[in-house]
Formats: structure tokens, C-alpha cells, sequence
């Protein structure tokens, strides 16, 4: 018996780069506020914040992509 794997519903989709955009956001907060107190710091976190844009961005395609077909 294989395993069933579901497609993300639009609303999980849009649910889930919601929160991308949201912790993006902290990310970079954060990282203006540690840049000169600790740059290795600030630096992960914008190698974090990157990361999960480059995501954020797959995820408004496939989003813009399936409301296309709708």
C-alpha cells in the first residue's frame, strides 16, 4: 500500500507564507539590532532571513500559479 501525499489546500499555502513573511520580518529586525554588537550573529540571521525568502518566493508562484488555473 503506497502512502497518500496531499497537495497543500490554497489556504495553507497562503496560511504558511504568511508566516514566512512574518518571521522574515523579525529576522531582519533582529539583525539591524545585533549588526554592531555582534555581526556573526546578525549575519546568520540574514543568511536565515534569505533562506526563507528564497522559499517565500516558490511558495507566491505555486500560489499565483494555482489561482491562475481556478
Amino acid at each position: 500500500m503506497g502512502a497518500f501525499i496531499s497537495m497543500p489546500s490554497l489556504a495553507q499555502m497562503t496560511g504558511s507564507l504568511h508566516i514566512h513573511q512574518f518571521y522574515i520580518g523579525k529576522l531582519k529586525a533582529k539583525q539591524e539590532q545585533l549588526f554592531d554588537s555582534d555581526p556573526e550573529l546578525a549575519m546568520l540571521l540574514d543568511n536565515v532571513a534569505a533562506v526563507l525568502s528564497d522559499h517565500a518566493e516558490v511558495l507566491a508562484g505555486d500560489i499565483a500559479d494555482i489561482e491562475c488555473d481556478d
